[in-house]
């Protein structure tokens, strides 16, 4: 079927694409991780950010780093794509050392959001969203469409895709920061605390909306997060960091039945609505 666009508003796209036809991913066949690292460690002025850290993440894989604050998570998470590199040790992807001469091109395959959404806040939501691809030379009905089938994908409400961030919610400007991570079809999504400046209410239906959005997409994730609630809801396996270092990374239940050392135990019972909701998992 066919994608059909009506304009409405400077820049704004309304789709009447089926929701069933919307094809927005694909999967790929790798004999190896998504993202290697060995012995990689960071410092800064002499404090010691990540320390030894090794850890695969493969194909289609939802992982969710978590820990106390200045444990190195978001430290970490920007070693994937080359924002920060590491002072010893190796980051992988896709088999190719991540590097000053190879992370930029690499991040065009990696979608990344930021805390608040990161939008420029004199671009309107379309023109935010559409930036990459026009940087990357793709036309205007190419880009029309593909923001129209984002829009729907993320459920953004008709007429914000025309406003600027500063007159939109806190949960609008996340739908559009994943919009934009969304723009060029990444093979891996990385988010940084996406949902942590969100008031309750809305931060609970957000989370609702981006699992159903991971879900469809399947794509590679690594999400940073401090709410272990929210760690159990989107991860296949939980990568939980203390002081720089991986104290366990296993299954969302293997925290609760088989931790790694006390400390495990320590850090999910401070959070007992993920007790509650493991505790789910085993009935």
């Amino acid at each position: 079927m066919r994608l059909t666009m009506r304009p409405a508003g400077r820049n704004q796209v309304v789709s009447t694409f089926p929701r069933r036809s919307v094809v927005l991913s694909f999967m790929t066949n790798r004999d190896q991780p998504v993202f290697s690292l060995k012995g990689v460690t960071k410092s800064f002025g002499g404090h010691i950010a990540i320390n030894d850290i090794s850890l695969s993440i493969g194909d289609g894989e939802t992982v969710v780093l978590i820990g106390p604050s200045g444990c190195g998570k978001s430290t970490l998470l920007r070693s994937f794509n080359g924002l920060i590199l590491p002072d010893c040790g190796v980051v992988r992807f896709d088999g190719e050392i991540v590097s000053a001469e190879t992370s930029e091109s690499m991040r065009r395959r990696m979608g990344y959001v930021i805390q608040d959404g990161g939008l420029f806040p004199h671009l309107t939501a379309y023109e935010n969203v559409a930036l990459m691809a026009r940087h990357c030379g793709r036309g205007a009905n190419e880009i029309r469409d593909r923001v129209g089938a984002l829009s729907e994908l993320t459920r953004l409400e008709v007429g914000t895709l025309d406003r600027y961030p500063v007159e939109m919610s806190g949960g609008q400007r996340q739908r559009v920061s994943l919009m934009r991570a969304l723009m060029l079809d990444p093979e891996v999504l990385l988010l940084d605390e996406p949902l942590g400046s969100l008031d309750p209410l809305i931060r609970a239906d957000l989370q609702s909306d981006l699992k159903r959005i991971f879900d469809s997409l399947k794509k590679t994730l690594v999400l940073v997060t401090h709410d272990m609630s929210e760690a159990v809801f989107f991860a296949d396996r939980i990568v939980l960091m203390r002081e720089g270092r991986i104290v366990q990374a296993d299954e969302p239940i293997n925290l609760l039945r088989r931790p790694a050392e006390p400390f495990v135990t320590k850090f999910v019972q401070a959070q007992r609505q993920a007790v509650d909701v493991m505790r789910g998992l085993e009935a």
